[in-house]
């Protein structure tokens, strides 16, 4: 569904992604772990068209994405859920619901998806009229992946979806990431948290200083061993 092949990108002269090669199945969950500063974030901008790649090419099911606005590759159904959340304090746990929806070329069916998520996350229905703001930020980040879904995607990106959250929270978090995964969609999901990336994940790419330094299935990465040397460049 998803390729890129030997991506590079540059902020000024400064490399900060150079031959990255991944791709993402169709129904499939891969993590992309790696340090702070490997590239991970980088790499999520040039796919959903924030930057623009020096060189490389990026397809979704099919089509060269690299020449191509953001608000367009929203519309093919890539969905960004970037780090930070970026959920609009000042707005209703409704409005910012509703916003997710806009990038729909067909609405239809769009009521009974939000009644899906709030179904999936009841906190959202409790607080549904109040100031996003006012969530903490585990219900913000349960808000920004039901922003995200209400944009019907067939690929959920998600930036660092655990930062900054209690252990707690991250288990739930990690929870929503598997029945979204045994529901179907697809997801890349970019991640500090290695160990329960890899473990949730179908196949993990690990990324260290703007490449791939290791990839693999679960099983894979065990039995090679040394996937914190590859995390950590020792």
């Amino acid at each position: 569904m998803l390729k890129v092949e030997d991506l590079v990108v540059h902020y000024g002269r400064v490399p900060a992604v150079h031959g990255i090669t991944l791709h993402v199945g169709e129904g499939e969950l891969v993590g992309l772990i790696g340090p702070n500063g490997a590239g991970k974030s980088t790499t999520l901008a040039a796919i959903t068209g924030l930057v623009k790649p020096s060189s490389g090419t990026i397809s979704f099911a099919g089509e060269d994405l690299v020449a191509q606005p953001p608000e367009r590759i929203v519309r093919q159904g890539l969905a960004l859920v970037p780090e930070g959340r970026h959920i609009f304090g000042s707005l209703t746990v409704e409005e910012n619901l509703i916003l997710g929806a806009l990038a729909r070329t067909d609405r239809s069916g769009s009521e009974e998806e939000l009644a899906s998520v709030l179904e999936r996350f009841p906190i959202l229905k409790h607080y549904f009229k109040a100031p996003a703001g006012k969530l903490s930020g585990g219900e913000q980040q349960q808000l920004a992946i039901g922003r995200a879904l209400l944009s019907k995607p067939r690929l959920l990106l998600l930036d660092e979806p655990s930062l900054g959250l209690a252990p707690l929270v991250v288990d739930q978090v990690f929870e929503v990431l598997d029945d979204l995964r045994s529901q179907g969609i697809t997801i890349l999901l970019v991640e500090q948290n290695a160990a329960r990336t890899v473990e949730l994940a179908d196949r993990t790419y690990v990324l260290r200083t703007g490449s791939i330094a290791t990839s693999g299935t679960r099983e894979e990465l065990h039995e090679a061993g040394g996937l914190m040397d590859a995390y950590l460049g020792i």
